[in-house]
């Protein structure tokens, strides 16, 4: 109960998670505060804050828990039979479609008895990540994650995209302003921002980004992508998830520079790794031209 009101920060959704009650985790949490001797959360009107021995503790817990998942992980593909063993990854909806699903028979050729099995969310460092072997997201790469290991697979590199046919309709912009006056595609952003929003686009141009009303938000970038295919604004286009929609034609670039940022995906594995984990990890590393 601790770790999971810890992580969530709140006794209510770890109640909810555990199918348990709120007093029953209230109750359970004050317990162990009174064995430590030491308050561990910090209560408050919207949820609860670690205290620093809180911190300690839960990251404590944190490695433990993936050191058991990892031993057990191992175990299983040990004794199973080669079709059951199982590679679970986590990874965003744009990565997932533009990225990894054409690349993935590759993967499968070299090792076709491994059972893959692919999450998708959009904010992926924000989700539940505990489950996953591998996890893709977006971020940057001094993130810390505990008994995990993390490499940055490719920067953020970001250029505005449309169709050919919104082209045709609208004409390509001269400069940078002339995309105020068109409808913008928005990614629903994070707080705080992990990756490049139109705001923050416009800004890196030196200008003030223009009133989101005419504009088209979405809550996961396989939307935007395909709003953008469809002709219905102008879009964000993150390196390399666009690169084979533009080579291809279905979308165009609208500028040859790119905004960079220190952001990026990133790759987070356990440090002890399974067959498959490690079979995995190197040939995505292979993929992307990254050295470990």
């Amino acid at each position: 109960m601790f770790e999971s009101a810890a992580r969530l920060a709140s006794f209510t959704a770890a109640a909810r998670e555990l199918g348990s009650t709120q007093p029953a985790v209230s109750q359970r949490v004050v317990q162990l505060e009174e064995a430590l001797g030491a308050p561990l959360f910090e209560r408050g009107h919207r949820g609860v804050t670690l205290t620093e021995d809180g911190m300690q503790l839960f990251e404590a817990v944190r490695q433990s828990l993936e050191t058991i998942r990892v031993a057990t992980n191992d175990i299983r593909a040990r004794h199973a039979a080669p079709a059951q063993q199982s590679l679970d990854l986590l990874t965003d909806f744009g990565f997932a479609t533009y990225w990894l699903m054409p690349r993935l028979s590759q993967f499968k050729a070299l090792m076709p008895d491994v059972d893959v099995k692919i999450t998708t969310a959009q904010d992926v460092l924000a989700a539940e990540h505990d489950h996953a072997d591998i996890v893709i997201g977006f971020g940057h790469v001094s993130m810390n994650w505990p008994g995990r290991g993390t490499l940055k697979l490719f920067p953020e590199q970001v250029t505005p995209v449309c169709s050919p046919a919104f082209l045709a309709r609208h004409g390509k912009p001269v400069d940078p302003s002339d995309l105020s006056e068109l409808p913008l595609l928005h990614l629903e952003p994070t707080n705080p921002e992990r990756w490049l929003s139109w705001h923050g686009w416009f800004a890196a141009q030196g200008l003030s980004a223009p009133a989101a009303h005419r504009g088209i938000t979405f809550n996961n970038y396989g939307f935007v992508a395909h709003a953008a295919l469809m002709g219905q604004g102008v879009a964000l286009g993150w390196a390399p998830l666009v690169d084979e929609l533009v080579l291809s034609g279905q979308l165009v670039q609208l500028f040859d520079t790119p905004v960079t940022t220190d952001g990026g995906y990133l790759l987070s594995a356990p440090r002890a790794q399974t067959t498959a984990v490690r079979a995995f990890r190197d040939w995505l590393l292979a993929e992307c031209g990254v050295t470990a």
